[in-house]
């Protein structure tokens, strides 16, 4: 069996995760003091999202410094201590790696800036359009928008040019048609793994090739121009051989991707990526594609998603990242269940949903203890630099600041960035000193403590869906099959194995749901014993947020 089929991946965002020196952030002794609890969570790798030198324009996703950890997170010995540490309870360490942009204080855009040519050809510096005169900088040169906001472009006196930036403006993005930028890049791949990593995330990897005409963008944003670039595949090649990539567990983060190229990235055969992250799936509650424009979440097209993507991955041999959750996305419980009435309920339901289906899983800190949306009701509430921007974009539109608050607490990246809640202690038990954000407000009610107290909790429910995964081959080697295709409440699917079947029959309403074909007790008739769920007994339907597994060999 591959090393990553059975495996599943805890991320961790550090700065929100374990507060080890009471000056408020997370730090790497926050998340060595945690191990046994991620040990016992029964884990296998931790993905840590960068902990680099960076001045935190984008929470860390501008590296100034590739292989010097920020202070504020500890030292290289306290890596070295937490590899260390780690690797005694079984646990591996995956870091994230940023290779699409720098920070605009990186050294190599600093000495862009004073002119050295071999470091202005590190970044994409284009003249702009119609200049009355050398001294005019002229027009954006393409009309591309930045994720968060704004032109793509940033015009720079000191090198009179426009520089891209995909993200924000501190981010200037990185010219990988460059060799040297290609051979610093696996360098610093290299510099980790002598350190004992053994994995790494791609922060959006498959923006790194762009376009060999740069020009106007006449149905969107720019991103299908940019997304997928034309030599992008060579270039994950020559990284996994270079660094020596070979071999390891490896996934991309993959912004507006399709089918067929997650297929070449990830189809072992290839030499690229172990597995892969689209988040096509997360985008059927945005109104007309518009992510800051709120609708109840489309369950039939959720549906449709999932049923392509899984059927045509396994069809052509290419392997999914699952997840509902990380640091850019709200809650799950807070977006596809019920917080309050539900909130146990749907959480454990969303997990089996993803957990058993094929691909390997990704549980997202706090996630594993029904974390919801902290419900900020203030603009002094939010750190993210996507948020602030939105929120000014959002008022401009004319929306009032109650209208653009709402939107902010539903679609903000921070929902998934406060502090990790431990216990009903003050701060959640995060901090001992008031945390960079805010926690929740419910941390007295959701929190580690109080939901390992209780005996069908989701910490255990969790747990128990990992156990199955190591245990049961069919979870990870499975074909897999989508049921009640028609069925607007009930996202069903079969997995089958040599001789075995699994069937997971999950309810995404609040209310009592049938099945179109049949009565849920009928797979007992037939055989079926259940394997876990979320609600004592069966039915003839499925109750709130009703999760059942059922399994069957013969």
């Amino acid at each position: 069996m591959t090393d990553f089929r059975n495996k599943v991946v805890y991320q961790i965002y550090p700065k929100s995760f374990k507060d080890s020196d009471g000056d408020g952030v997370g730090d790497l002794r926050g998340i060595i003091e945690k191990l046994d609890y991620l040990a016992e969570l029964g884990v296998d790798y931790l993905w840590i999202t960068p902990f680099f030198l960076s001045p935190q324009k984008d929470n860390g996703y501008d590296v100034a410094d590739y292989t010097a950890i920020d202070p504020r997170f500890g030292s290289m010995e306290d890596f070295e201590e937490l590899v260390s540490a780690a690797g005694k309870r079984g646990l591996k360490i995956m870091l994230d790696m940023v290779l699409c942009h720098t920070s605009d204080q990186h050294l190599w855009f600093q000495k862009a800036l004073e002119g050295d040519e071999t470091y202005r050809r590190y970044y994409i510096l284009r003249d702009g359009r119609n200049k009355k005169d050398p001294e005019d900088p002229g027009e954006p040169p393409t009309n591309w928008q930045c994720a968060f906001g704004g032109s793509a472009w940033q015009w720079e006196p000191r090198q009179g040019k426009w520089y891209l930036h995909l993200h924000d403006v501190s981010q200037p993005d990185l010219d990988w048609t460059n060799p040297r930028v290609r051979e610093e890049l696996a360098g610093v791949v290299r510099f980790w793994k002598e350190r004992g990593v053994a994995g790494f995330r791609f922060d959006v990897i498959n923006l790194i090739s762009k376009p060999e005409r740069f020009e106007d963008d006449t149905e969107g944003l720019g991103r299908r121009l940019f997304a997928d670039g034309p030599h992008v595949h060579e270039y994950l090649r020559e990284l996994v051989a270079s660094a020596g990539l070979e071999g390891m567990v490896t996934v991309g983060e993959m912004a507006s991707t399709d089918l067929e190229n997650c297929l070449l990235y990830t189809r072992p055969e290839a030499h690229e990526l172990s597995m892969v992250f689209n988040f096509h799936h997360l985008k059927v509650d945005y109104r007309d594609g518009d992510k800051w424009a709120l609708m109840e979440p489309d369950i039939m097209e959720l549906k449709r998603l999932f049923a392509a993507w899984q059927t045509g991955m396994a069809e052509g041999g290419g392997w999914n990242a699952l997840f509902w959750c990380n640091h850019d996305q709200p809650r799950i419980v807070s977006r596809f269940g019920d917080e309050k009435t539900y909130r146990k309920e749907s959480a454990k339901m969303l997990a089996a949903c993803i957990h058993l289906m094929r691909g390997t899983p990704y549980i997202y800190q706090g996630e594993e203890i029904g974390m919801t949306n902290p419900g900020y009701t203030s603009i002094d509430q939010y750190r993210d630099v996507e948020s602030l921007n939105h929120y000014q974009i959002l008022l401009d539109k004319g929306k009032t600041e109650g209208e653009a608050l709402e939107i902010l607490s539903v679609r903000s990246r921070d929902n998934g960035r406060t502090p990790m809640q431990w216990s009903e202690e003050p701060h959640g038990g995060f901090s001992e000193a008031e945390p960079w954000i805010p926690v929740a407000a419910n941390f007295a009610e959701v929190n580690v403590a109080s939901d390992m107290r209780e005996k069908d909790s989701i910490f255990s429910f969790y747990r128990e869906l990992i156990r199955i995964r190591k245990e049961m081959p069919i979870v990870a080697e499975g074909g897999i099959r989508f049921l009640e295709e028609e069925n607007p409440d009930v996202l069903a699917y079969e997995r089958r194995w040599n001789n075995e079947s699994l069937i997971v029959l999950c309810n995404f309403r609040r209310q009592y749901a049938r099945l179109i074909k049949g009565c849920v007790s009928d797979y007992e008739k037939d055989g079926y014993r259940k394997r876990i769920g979320n609600y004592q007994g069966t039915g003839a339907g499925l109750r709130p947020y009703e999760v059942i597994v059922y399994h069957k060999v013969g």
